[in-house]
């Protein structure tokens, strides 16, 4: 809030060349800032809802900007020690007047980036510092800065509505409520397959999809809307999978930590991705219902492939988790590693095999794809992107 006090502003000569920052927007996230000197400024990011942990995501306004200048922005309280920062990560920008003038979006910039550990550290807390120079493009322009390509709840929602007035993609895409989460917000499950022809009775096999259980991992949701702008378009093979397959997809299993800007945790300030094996229906809504989704979808149909499609902070490349007994299975098919292997001689581009993981630890026997594993999908994977 600036200008608390009228008569000083009518004092002032100077034109007051601040930055005014904002956060208070759907996903944004931005606790404090500190004007250093007249280009430079100190940020603090907001912890996930009721921990003291978890800074990673940002999402953030700015406005008031002196076009040309060289601007540093130093963020001051992440908790990784490792980050993709260090690696050639670069800040997304996005400004109003390059999307109205240049159709241009959200671009990377920033020079002179590094993160490194910093001296802030209280409580057994170790801190780290990402700090950038860069220029605005415009004078007096409104702009961006976030961790990565935002998506947003009300994005979602949009896609839906889409969908659903589309006379054709309606008729094969069900859209329903799976349930509500603690703040209300209607968790979506998807169900996508062709009508089956009359008088033929199919046995398809079920493949199941979910995202967006880590709030912070955006990029989640855009592999999420690109499967599903594929499997909903009418190219011949999207329409031999829909022939073939049943898809149960749940796009954002945690809709109350994308609204409010979490990295991590849900309003409980939990990570759901650790509570498959809970039986907190009020606390995890979501995952509960989930996770009797795919119970229920286990009794109607053999399900082919699960996968919980997630963003990583720490690793180049996409990538998967897979699920492997010490002694597997002789049948080539029932091996998890044969999927994961054909995205990789699919796409070598982008999937990469080599990064591939298989074994299960005991830190991650709550997640989706072990305890859905456990269930009996033996091909049960976590997609990860960079």
């Amino acid at each position: 809030v600036r200008g608390l006090c009228p008569l000083k502003q009518i004092l002032r000569q100077n034109e007051d060349n601040t930055l005014i920052f904002e956060a208070r927007f759907e996903s944004g996230n931005l606790q404090k800032v500190v004007k250093v000197n007249e280009f430079e400024y100190q940020l603090t990011l907001r912890t996930d809802l009721y921990t003291s942990r978890h800074t990673q995501w940002y999402y953030f306004q700015v406005s008031n900007m002196q076009a040309g200048m060289p601007y540093r922005f130093t963020i001051v309280n992440f908790t990784n020690h490792n980050s993709l920062y260090k690696h050639g990560l670069r800040p997304l920008l996005y400004s109003e007047a390059d999307a109205k003038k240049h159709k241009v979006g959200w671009r990377r910039t920033g020079n002179e980036i590094k993160y490194y550990k910093n001296n802030a550290g209280q409580g057994g807390h170790q801190y780290f510092s990402l700090t950038w120079t860069f220029q605005f493009p415009h004078d007096l322009d409104t702009c961006y800065f976030a961790h990565c390509y935002p998506y947003t709840y009300s994005n979602l929602q949009e896609y839906l509505v889409a969908i659903s007035k589309d006379p054709l993609k309606s008729t094969f895409c069900k859209i329903h409520i799976l349930c509500h989460s603690l703040a209300g917000n209607i968790v979506y499950v998807l169900t996508i397959t062709n009508p089956p022809e009359s008088g033929k009775g199919t046995k398809r096999k079920a493949v199941i999809l979910t995202a967006r259980v880590h709030p912070g991992e955006t990029n989640s949701s855009w592999i999420m809307k690109g499967f599903l702008d594929y499997i909903l378009g009418n190219s011949g093979t999207a329409q031999l999978l829909r022939d073939n397959f049943v898809f149960k997809v749940v796009p954002m299993l945690n809709p109350d930590g994308v609204i409010v800007g979490n990295h991590r945790c849900s309003l409980t300030g939990q990570d759901l991705n650790r509570k498959y094996r809970s039986n907190g229906k009020k606390c995890y809504p979501s995952i509960w219902y989930t996770r009797n989704m795919i119970k229920r979808v286990m009794g109607e149909h053999d399900v082919f492939l699960y996968c919980d499609i997630h963003g990583h902070n720490g690793k180049k490349n996409v990538f998967m988790y897979g699920c492997e007994r010490k002694q597997q299975a002789k049948s080539p098919y029932m091996h998890p590693r044969v999927f994961p292997l054909l995205l990789s001689k699919s796409c070598p581009d982008k999937f990469s095999f080599t990064d591939c993981r298989f074994r299960v630890r005991k830190s991650k026997e709550g997640t989706g794809r072990v305890v859905m594993w456990k269930m009996g999908i033996n091909n049960s994977y976590t997609l990860e992107a960079s």
